[in-house]
């Protein structure tokens, strides 16, 4: 199951998934029925957001009184975590499910770890992913979610999935992609937008004629991008961009930070 070129590979039912340790703990592929769900390529599968998700307006956020600067990857902002490019470690693998961690280190500034468990149900109906965020010292704060790119189309001739949600509110976007604070309604897409869900996410991808696949989590925030023709990402997380300044989850040695999601599919 766990091969060094090929990653962590988890079976059930008609669903196959492989996990790269070796690049960031990343679902290189999801496979139901032998139709590919993820965009294929080392930037794209279902990739981990830790210790934040989207951007950090100029890589700066706050802890108390003391003023941090992350390094800037995505313009005049940081973008997606530390986490997704670096190497995890596996802490145990069965049929199917795997564990892995990586610890955080520079340029993050806190000691800590982020956890993830992948999870296929034993019929291969669905799988389960929980992320944790954890200190080793001082207090921070912190976000976690995932960044899945799955196809628009699911092989030669399929039709283009559709995506249905109801959100309570969309967070307006400024000129610097990050949201403004003021809430507005929901509107149609295109998006690359950040939306409210307070009972928890709850998005249903459907291919017709193939496959129906529902994205959801508890946690309160997902952000839906569908500007490239290739593929459709719906992001389920903690908090908003930014969130590190405007929705700050502290982690403390008590009280981890733990979000997860669950996805559910069926053949049509």
């Amino acid at each position: 199951m766990d091969d060094t070129e090929r990653g962590i590979r988890l079976r059930a039912g008609a669903a196959e998934v492989t996990v790269r340790p070796d690049q960031g703990a990343r679902l290189s592929s999801l496979s139901i029925g032998g139709l590919e769900l993820l965009r294929q390529g080392e930037r794209y599968g279902s990739f981990v957001m830790a210790p934040w998700c989207g951007r950090t307006r100029q890589g700066h956020f706050r802890n108390g009184p003391v003023d941090h600067r992350l390094p800037l990857d995505a313009g005049e902002h940081a973008i997606h975590g530390t986490v997704r490019r670096r190497p995890w470690r596996t802490a145990q693998v069965d049929e199917r499910s795997a564990a892995l961690f990586c610890d955080l280190v520079e340029p993050w500034p806190y000691p800590g770890r982020v956890t993830q468990l992948v999870e296929l149900a034993e019929d291969g109906g669905s799988l389960t992913l929980t992320l944790g965020v954890e200190t080793a010292g001082d207090s921070f704060p912190a976000q976690a979610g995932w960044h899945p790119w799955f196809q628009r189309r699911l092989g030669e001739g399929g039709r283009p999935v559709e995506i249905d949600f109801s959100p309570e509110w969309q967070e307006e976007r400024g000129e610097d992609h990050l949201p403004t604070g003021h809430r507005m309604e929901p509107k149609p897409g295109p998006w690359d937008d950040c939306f409210g869900m307070p009972d928890g996410v709850d998005v249903r991808l459907s291919w017709p004629e193939q496959l129906e696949l529902t994205v959801r989590s508890r946690a309160q925030w997902v952000v839906v991008y569908d500007q490239v023709p290739e593929a459709v990402c719906v992001e389920p997380q903690s908090g908003p961009p930014n969130g590190l300044n405007t929705h700050p989850r502290l982690v403390t040695e008590l009280e981890p930070l733990e979000v997860s999601t669950r996805w559910e599919w069926r053949l049509a």
